[in-house]
């Protein structure tokens, strides 16, 4: 039976995996009494007792965690952004060619982040393809609920009395130096970074992601473009999908779920690439469940929530 310690159990993605592997009979967790979560030498024997450690921290904090670790046998996901393209370390998204091999071999695993999830699953497989140069300008804008902002912005957007601006979508990341931008350009091997656009809005769970391209830009229409995503997304929790509800697509279509659609619209001139998800399922918890999975030789989809009508 896998033991499993969870590092910072107390934030938004710490608490929900901790949830979310409580009724799990195939494996244990390592507990730490309140006095302890923050004591350095208890941490460090968790860490070190564990098959699988999970860190939801802080980057600086998920640095010195990992400086704890001298069991070789660890495996370690980190949700934070410290090592996403760092050397050493995998990058957990195993729908990827060849990132699922990588994953079950892994000691050190960078969990995705929720908006460079949606950004990659629909241009990485393009990059890698060859139809989409290394040197294109793109552009992507992401719709994601509050719940994204952590326990801060979750208590902000749900306190009595709050601010009527937190009522409209709001756009973030103004300066274009989003924390997300490193791992999106170079997990899809892009010259430049992307012209970013996140925005939240007054819903808790759901994003959508898209990426829109003119007809120059790539070197297939939308309907080549479908069937490259469908043959691609074979395996795993990402497949292509031609949802719609009358016209529109609602970016909390996939709240409480752990999979992902990609989609294609648009014309033959100007053409828009869509994924949505929920941004507390494979755009955190669920795909560091799935990693965990994957390096503990489980089926991926063990304990988590995806389509039934697959």
């Amino acid at each position: 039976m896998a033991t499993i310690f969870i590092d910072g159990s107390a934030g938004t993605t710490g608490l929900r995996i901790r949830e979310r592997l409580a009724g799990r009979s195939d494996l244990t967790l390592i507990t730490l009494a309140e006095s302890e979560r923050k004591d350095p030498e208890a941490r460090r024997a968790a860490i070190n007792r564990a098959d699988i450690v999970f860190l939801c921290l802080p980057d600086d904090a998920a640095r010195e965690a990992v400086a704890m670790a001298d069991n070789p046998d660890t495996v370690i996901i980190d949700t934070s952004t410290a090592h996403r393209t760092a050397d050493g370390w995998t990058y957990g998204f195993p729908e990827l060619t060849g990132q699922r091999e990588k994953i079950a071999r892994a000691k050190r695993i960078a969990n995705p982040g929720c908006h460079a999830t949606g950004f990659i699953s629909l241009t990485a497989p393009l990059r890698e393809a060859g139809l989409i140069s290394s040197d294109a300008a793109l552009t992507c804008f992401s719709l994601t609920g509050y719940s994204g902002g952590g326990k801060k912005m979750i208590a902000e957007y749900e306190a009595e009395g709050r601010s009527p601006l937190l009522d409209a979508p709001r756009q973030y990341g103004l300066g274009q130096k989003h924390k997300h931008l490193p791992e999106m350009q170079a997990l899809c091997a892009l010259e430049t970074a992307p012209v970013f656009c996140p925005i939240v809005a007054p819903y808790y769970a759901g994003m959508e992601v898209t990426v829109p391209l003119f007809a120059g830009q790539v070197k297939a229409g939308p309907e080549e473009l479908k069937a490259f995503y469908r043959e691609y997304y074979r395996d795993g929790l990402v497949r292509y999908a031609e949802d719609d509800e009358a016209g529109f697509l609602s970016a909390g279509a996939l709240a409480g779920r752990d999979d992902l659609t990609v989609s294609v619209r648009g014309n033959d001139e100007r053409i828009l690439l869509i994924s949505r998800f929920d941004n507390l399922g494979k755009g955190a918890s669920g795909a560091a469940i799935q990693n965990m999975n994957i390096a503990l030789g489980l089926p991926e989809d063990t304990g988590l929530v995806r389509d039934t009508d697959e």
